[in-house]
């Protein structure tokens, strides 16, 4: 069952928000080739703040996980009102693969999903061969007739700049130090290394969980840096990246917070590779990494502890 512009297609995407900002490319590749379909997107709540107002959809709809099962049963019954011609189901869990199957419409998805047997359309979602995220998802949508894949985007309003244009009046760049996993942390010294090798104003991003250590690389630093961790909402600190000179991140959500507004980015792959299909897209972008080291990569999303107790990936990185 192709698309067409008469399409009501719900997108879900329930993961991290990095993965929220990559599955904004397939949603543009729909409205691309058929601009009249109307295109809503299912998200953990916490992410909706970065798709309100994207052009390329319609509503953005949200799965709160503290009380996942009722909100389960509350959106199935909200789709099923809904219509839609199809459901594109870019999660790999149960929880999504149940809403999918049973909110109606043309069903397409990956084969991991527990679920996915009782999709129209599965689909293999391959990981260690250097596909990027955005072309396995394009896959989907590709086989239902799409056939241009775009880049994701994410697009702050006017309010949301003139906030923070003070500081993009002069040049500066922007470290992003944390990463929900210890393992994709460049190691603190590392970033004191760097920020010493820098000349121009540094602005330390990340959210309120991250204040902490963004206060500690900041004292280790005195004068160079400024810690707004916590201080700016998701799509202010989008902003911020567009505007610096260059932004230094780990394999985490800003590293696509570049990509989806073009910003320059150099990423550091410490216990991850680029393989795993999360890489930079920005046209002016660089990855560091460690190579052959035999332990890496070490797991798909990281660890809480280098498995062999000297995280050589991410001590031995050139910054």
């Amino acid at each position: 069952m192709l698309f067409d512009n008469s399409s009501k297609i719900l997108v879900i995407q329930t993961a991290f928000l990095g993965d929220v900002i990559l599955a904004t490319s397939l949603v543009n590749s729909i409205k691309q080739q058929f601009p009249a379909a109307v295109v809503d997107v299912l998200v953990k709540k916490g992410n909706e703040a970065l798709l309100l107002d994207h052009p390329s959809i319609n509503k953005v709809k949200t799965l709160d996980k503290r009380r996942k099962y009722r909100e389960m049963w509350r959106l199935i019954r909200e789709n099923r009102r809904e219509n839609y011609s199809h459901i594109v189901n870019l999660h790999r869990f149960l929880s999504s693969g149940l809403i999918a199957v049973l909110s109606g419409g043309y069903t397409v998805g990956f084969d991991k999903n527990p679920l996915s047997r009782r999709y129209k359309l599965r689909l293999p979602h391959p990981v260690m061969q250097g596909i990027h995220e955005t072309d396995r998802n394009f896959s989907l949508i590709a086989a239902l007739g799409i056939r241009e894949k775009v880049n994701p985007s994410l697009h702050p309003s006017k309010e949301v700049f003139e906030k923070v244009q003070e500081f993009q009046e002069r040049p500066y760049v922007c470290f992003a130090p944390a990463s929900v996993w210890a393992t994709k942390q460049l190691p603190m010294e590392k970033w004191v290394e760097l920020a010493e090798k820098l000349t121009k104003p540094i602005y330390l991003l990340g959210g309120p969980s991250d204040a902490g250590l963004c206060a500690k690389l900041a004292q280790q630093i005195p004068g160079k840096a400024i810690n707004l961790a916590g201080k700016l909402s998701l799509m202010e600190s989008v902003a911020f990246m567009q505007g610096a000179q260059r932004n230094y991140v780990n394999d985490s959500g800003p590293l696509h917070f570049a990509s989806a507004v073009n910003a320059p980015v150099t990423a550091f792959f410490c216990s991850t590779v680029t393989d795993f299909g999360f890489g930079p897209l920005s046209e002016d972008s660089e990855v560091r990494e460690v190579r052959n080291l035999p332990c890496r990569p070490c797991g798909l999303h990281g660890k809480k502890e280098c498995p062999e107790g000297h995280f050589k990936c991410g001590m031995e990185m050139e910054v």
